[in-house]
């Protein structure tokens, strides 16, 4: 048996899980533990052999191609895929498995291949390359014993934790709860739409874990802890143990935070504090209703974009809309518009591929470049306005000009709706989304235009600290305690606040509770988190006085660097929650 592997990568969505491993390459193979009765033994051996055979086909091919067009130092590549595919050491351990161990053909080429590609690996020398060559020869194999029966994430039916080498947000959005235990992927980075989507679907994962397919088959334990953004490949009994008595205690704690669900987010000196949830599903109405949400701060709306194979209607943005509406009975509800682009689906074709699409068209500058669509999406929201306490929010503003083109459509869809004699609110108030650093230094000129402003975190530790939020390799990078992102969002909300505007934060630093002290020391009373957030940040608001949140945040403001800050607000909330467990 493999030893423990323990892999640290970075944590994006709370929880821990431990289940059987869901292995998908970057063409979609999932590959289950799955044993053959001794009766058809002989059968399955027979069509590992036609793959073997097919397979041998297809390399002597493109070997024969390649040879025609670039000479036959290029087909020798083939060759020596031929060479291995034939080595009689590895066709005697794929039939042995299957003979003897009982396998499933399909998983023990995974796993066969799989454990050669890491001997392969670990050479440090030109002969570690040889481990793409072996991931081709499992690929070609696996294509043809699997055929029409391919599987995809679709198609899950069982508890799994999914593990991949990435996973795209749409991907991430039409995961099955009921199976989908948890994931991970080798790439992706704290802050991404995938991590943002993982969160409100509240499925614990795991991101930018670097290359480790290699290590694990389907069907394999394995553990996730969301909390340390730690994956345990072949854990042993002891590490199974620990885990499962954390799971428990997650969920004594779980049950304890309920008790909270109808009690007001007010500190200890009577200031009360708004908590709204974060949603991207009307699904998830109901889990921030039954943690005892204030209204929802943040309706990410383009995923009805990316759990759709066609650009939805008015209807179906209307249909999505008055469901939430109608479901929070009276309580506010922010719809963002389209956020679409950067690492979520784009909507448009353009001639070249965008270099830097965080930087591109995306979010209200797509919307204002593809107005029927923008229209679209207006008309829904006004509509579902005439049925409750609807707001909507503009994203990623970053000129006054585009606030002001944003506004003229909106006006216009008003005008439209009025003349057809369509319901609507004509005070819906108005909202931007403040993400860049431009916005935050323009805000005294903004904050006169609009009802409210929502300070998305994400985006702008991102574009402030000129790091790619899903880029695991400056991951290291992306840091919310950074000094100059905390001074960018004192100065938002002390703009917010001289102004009389209303003042949110919903980006991931709002649902972490390391960080609530901080916020409510800045003047922040108002917090957009995902659902699972609501009862700790909570209970964290009930425990603390704004005048002891102050000088957190005052001292906050002094230091010099991220690790810094990290360090002394991790402190206060360890001695905050030392203080609870002794009280």
């Amino acid at each position: 048996m493999r030893p423990m592997l323990k892999l640290q990568g970075i944590a994006v969505s709370a929880g821990v899980t431990i289940g059987e491993a869901l292995v998908l390459d970057s063409e979609g193979f999932r590959i289950p533990r799955r044993f053959v009765e001794r009766s058809a033994v002989d059968t399955e051996l027979k069509r590992l052999a036609n793959a073997v055979a097919e397979t041998a086909r297809e390399i002597e091919r493109n070997r024969d191609s390649i040879h025609a067009e670039l000479g036959g130092q290029y087909a020798a590549i083939f060759d020596a895929h031929l060479a291995m595919l034939h080595d009689e050491r590895l066709q005697a351990e794929l039939v042995s498995a299957v003979r003897d161990r009982n396998w499933w053909p399909e998983y023990a080429v995974s796993r066969t291949l799989r454990r050669y590609a890491k001997v392969f690996q670990n050479l440090d020398n030109h002969i570690s390359q040889r481990a793409h060559d072996i991931y081709d020869i499992e690929k070609s194999l696996l294509r043809n014993l699997l055929g029409q029966r391919r599987e995809t994430l679709a198609a899950i039916s069982q508890p799994v934790i999914v593990l991949a080498h990435n996973l795209t947000p749409s991907e991430t959005a039409n995961l099955d709860r009921r199976f989908v235990q948890g994931f991970a992927t080798e790439l992706g980075g704290p802050g991404s739409h995938t991590a943002i989507v993982a969160e409100g679907l509240e499925i614990p994962a795991v991101v930018g874990l670097g290359p480790f397919l290699a290590d694990v088959s389907g069907g394999e334990p394995v553990i996730l802890d969301g909390n340390q953004g730690l994956v345990i490949l072949q854990p042993d009994e002891e590490t199974i143990a620990h885990y499962r008595l954390e799971v428990e205690a997650a969920r004594t704690e779980a049950v304890k935070l309920d008790r909270l669900r109808d009690l007001p987010a007010e500190t200890l000196d009577g200031v009360r504090v708004q908590l709204t949830g974060n949603i991207e599903f009307p699904s998830e109405v109901e889990q921030c209703l039954s943690r005892g949400c204030d209204g929802i701060g943040l309706y990410r709306t383009e995923f009805l974009y990316l759990t759709s194979r066609r650009e939805p209607t008015e209807e179906d943005h209307f249909a999505a809309y008055v469901e939430v509406v109608q479901a929070m009975l009276g309580k506010p509800v922010v719809i963002r518009t389209l956020d679409l682009g950067a690492d979520k689906m784009r909507t448009e074709t353009t001639s070249e591929e965008e270099r830097n699409p965080c930087l591109g068209l995306r979010s209200i500058r797509l919307s204002l470049r593809q107005l029927p669509m923008f229209r679209t999406q207006l008309r829904a929201i006004l509509r579902a306005s005439a049925l409750g306490d609807v707001r909507v929010l503009f994203p990623l503003v970053s000129t006054i000009v585009e606030l002001r083109q944003a506004r003229m459509v909106l006006a216009d869809v008003m005008e439209d709706l009025a003349e057809h004699g369509i319901a609507f609110n004509r005070s819906m108030p108005v909202g931007m989304m403040v993400e860049t650093p431009a916005a935050v230094v323009l805000l005294d000129k903004f904050i006169k235009e609009v009802d409210f402003i929502s300070v998305g975190t994400n985006d702008l530790i991102q574009y402030t600290l000129a790091v790619d939020r899903g880029n695991k390799e400056v991951a290291g990078l992306y840091n919310a305690c950074d000094p100059a992102v905390l001074r960018l969002l004192r100065r938002s909300l002390d703009v917010a606040r001289e102004a009389g505007v209303p003042a949110n934060v919903c980006g991931q630093m709002s649902g972490s509770v390391m960080y609530t002290q901080l916020l409510l020391g800045l003047g922040l009373r108002q917090l957009s988190v995902p659902a699972i957030a609501i009862p700790e940040v909570k209970q964290v608001c009930r425990s603390v006085s704004v005048a002891e949140c102050r000088g957190i945040a005052e001292r906050a403001l002094e230091m010099d660097g991220a690790g810094e800050v990290k360090a002394f607000l991790r402190e206060q909330l360890r001695r905050l929650l030392s203080a609870q467990t002794v009280a």
